[in-house]
């Protein structure tokens, strides 16, 4: 089982990197903002899980423990794969997936791409009792500034990665940007990904 990855960033698309290690180049399944922030030659550390099916072995990676862990317990839950796990966290941080478990706000969970109602319902229901098994880590964020033109790119290229029409991503970043000043990109991503889902 691979639970940490160290290594070199060789290249990063809008849901993967490719982390070299030891000489190997592994390719890492990661949220839209991790793969935002990483840069070609940079050090990375990410706490991972290895999903294993007959024809496959697929790495997926994570800044925390915390959303490693969240992203193992909502693959628990019945008809949540892999994919969907990570498309949870990439529109929800652990913080506000455990508020909207905690007040049963399942519109909050219907923001992501793939999750109706009746998906919401059953997540809620199941994640209740499995959250309280995951103690909330320490609150810690830290974001590195990012240029608003460049951010702008990553996030519009984010946002068709996990299923919007370029142009109607490009609309939503430029207005959430009238309401950030000088935002990072995961700062950008998180905003504007709620202003979509408050559209739908």
């Amino acid at each position: 089982m691979i639970t940490l990855l160290s290594g070199r960033v060789h290249s990063a698309r809008a849901d993967s990197l490719v982390v070299i290690t030891g000489g190997i180049g592994r390719k890492v399944f990661v949220t839209p903002a991790a793969a935002a922030e990483a840069r070609s030659g940079q050090d990375v550390e990410l706490h991972t899980v290895l999903v294993v099916r007959e024809d496959s072995l697929t790495l997926y990676g994570f800044a925390s423990e915390d959303e490693r862990d969240l992203f193992e317990t909502l693959q628990t839950i019945s008809g949540i794969g892999p994919r969907l796990a990570l498309a949870v966290l990439s529109v929800l941080t652990p913080g506000e997936l455990r508020s909207a478990v905690a007040g049963n706000d399942q519109a909050v969970l219907t923001r992501v791409p793939g999750v109706g109602k009746k998906v919401a319902a059953r997540l809620m229901l199941e994640l209740a009792g499995k959250l309280d098994s995951i103690p909330a880590p320490a609150d810690s964020t830290s974001a590195a500034p990012a240029q608003r033109s460049a951010a702008t790119v990553q996030v519009v290229e984010a946002l068709t990665g996990l299923g919007w029409r370029e142009a109607q991503a490009e609309r939503a970043v430029e207005d959430t940007l009238e309401q950030l000043e000088d935002p990072s990109v995961p700062e950008l991503l998180k905003a504007t990904l709620r202003g979509l889902g408050a559209r739908t």
